[in-house]
């Protein structure tokens, strides 16, 4: 599964799958709404897939001595370790912006223990449509794209547009006791997460080996 993976980041990963990946950074940005870096996690994997229907790259796959599963579970992990990275490589500006940018982000919500949650919760959905959708017949990126990426944004706007309320201003709060109560949020987004991809990952198995290629 390690050589699968290390083709698709050699062979199947476009270049923007890494540029957005690295588009973590944008939240030391100010006044901007951070839950766009979510959509760019999104749209990275979107790009990949659509490059590999172009070079035929599950066809290819395929013609090699590895299981139809186990193309699928490359494909995930491909997503899975481009969401991660990403969401590491955001932790230390998250950090840094405390003390650079004080007064918080007007424009939404700030990068703090309930934004990750959401963030991951966010991944979840966008996976689970996109990849169980995308197998169905392997060739198909645009439509999938579009049912995965709707209730992913309208999830980035609900958690953009919510902290502007008084009644979930906690959810804003960079202030220690507010993100432990925060916590909660951030262990659910972990178990969506994690459940989101063993389910993507079983149910595209399935309807992957129905497809005749």
């Amino acid at each position: 599964m390690l050589n699968l993976l290390y083709k698709e980041l050699r062979l199947a990963a476009h270049p923007n799958l890494f540029i957005f990946t690295l588009l973590g950074v944008l939240v030391i940005v100010p006044a901007y709404p951070y839950g766009m870096v979510f959509l760019f996690g999104c749209l990275g994997p979107y790009i990949t897939f659509m490059y590999g229907r172009e070079t035929n790259d599950i066809y290819y796959t395929c013609l090699l001595p590895v299981k139809k599963r186990d193309t699928v579970k490359a494909k995930c992990l491909l997503m899975v370790s481009a969401q991660m990275t990403q969401l590491l490589i955001s932790l230390p500006f998250a950090i840094l912006r405390l003390s650079v940018l004080p007064k918080g982000n007007p424009a939404g919500i700030e990068a703090n223990v309930a934004y990750y949650g959401f963030g991951l919760m966010i991944y979840a959905i966008f996976n689970l449509i996109f990849l169980t959708e995308f197998f169905k017949t392997g060739h198909k990126v645009g439509k999938a794209f579009i049912k995965a990426i709707i209730p992913a944004a309208l999830g980035v706007i609900v958690m953009e547009v919510i902290v502007h309320f008084p009644r979930f201003k906690w959810l804003d709060s960079l202030e220690v006791d507010m993100m432990l109560k925060q916590l909660p949020i951030l262990i659910i987004g972990i178990i969506v997460y994690i459940f989101a991809m063993l389910l993507a990952y079983r149910v595209s198995s399935n309807r992957f080996q129905k497809v005749d290629l």
